[in-house]
């Protein structure tokens, strides 16, 4: 009954808000460290709402410095193009999925995993010299798909956060039983959508099943990421349970168990700083 078709997906995508021009373009340009950095303050503060969120995530907590930033030119820097780079797409994503009303579901709790899947992702980026922005850009955005399910379609995905509960599965498979799709899927169409390069798309699409053909290394990544910010999802002593990953992805970024203790505790300490900007 709350079945609901790719197709329906697709025509819900379309009139999603489409991000920003600033941002699709550090999306393309991600790894681009010569980036006009002028330029690119020039063209973030023309968009007021992305500028005032921008500058909100700035002086938070997490990021913050001894001075409060002001404009964009200082965050960049204050705090790095690549810092800045993260905060203004975290900024510009939060303003295309406003918060909604969906039954049990929590966007405080949404963005504290995409942030903990990114700080893993780029944390094993570093370890296998992988670019390390664009394994924390494809950790932030892995789970877009259950956003547009959220926004879209909040009754229905009601019903599966209840149905988890009640059967203790994991959400990918609750989505599966009760909307015959799941986030991953709708991730995909929206990057389609989005015109995101194939690697992030791919990521994306594969970060539950990265064993599938011609995914590529970085839904690898974003696949084990996901298992350790799973552990750490209510607790930062990271040695209560053992992280889920396919045995495939294991071996195929080659981490032994004493790498991945390094990780869990790592990606845990980054968490405590995100979690202490209330």
């Amino acid at each position: 009954m709350n079945s609901i078709s790719l197709n329906q997906i697709t025509e819900n995508v379309k009139n999603l808000p489409t991000l920003p021009a600033i941002v699709m373009e550090l999306l393309n340009e991600i790894d681009n460290e010569d980036l006009d950095t002028n330029l690119l303050a020039q063209k973030v503060s023309n968009d007021l709402a992305l500028t005032a969120t921008t500058l909100r995530y700035a002086n938070s907590a997490y990021y913050s410095t001894m001075i409060k930033v002001t404009t964009i030119q200082q965050a960049i820097s204050l705090m790095g193009l690549s810092t800045v780079k993260k905060i203004i797409m975290m900024a510009a994503l939060s303003g295309c999925f406003p918060e909604n009303n969906c039954r049990g579901f929590s966007h405080k709790a949404f963005w504290r995993h995409s942030n903990a899947v990114g700080i893993a992702a780029k944390l094993i980026a570093k370890r296998l010299n992988f670019n390390v922005d664009i394994a924390f850009t494809a950790g932030l955005l892995h789970d877009l798909g259950t956003l547009v399910l959220v926004t879209q379609f909040p009754e229905q995905y009601a019903s599966t956060i209840d149905y988890r509960n009640e059967h203790q599965i994991s959400q990918f498979e609750a989505e599966r039983k009760v909307l015959g799709i799941d986030h991953a899927a709708v991730g995909e169409a929206l990057a389609v959508e989005w015109n995101f390069s194939d690697t992030m798309k791919n990521a994306i699409a594969g970060h539950h099943h990265p064993e599938k053909p011609g995914l590529g290394f970085l839904a690898t990544i974003i696949h084990v990421a996901d298992g350790i910010a799973h552990v750490l999802g209510t607790t930062t002593t990271p040695d209560s349970q053992a992280v889920e990953v396919s045995a495939l992805s294991w071996t195929s970024l080659n981490l032994d168990q004493a790498s991945m203790d390094q990780l869990l505790e790592d990606t845990a300490e980054e968490l405590v700083k995100l979690d202490s900007d209330e």
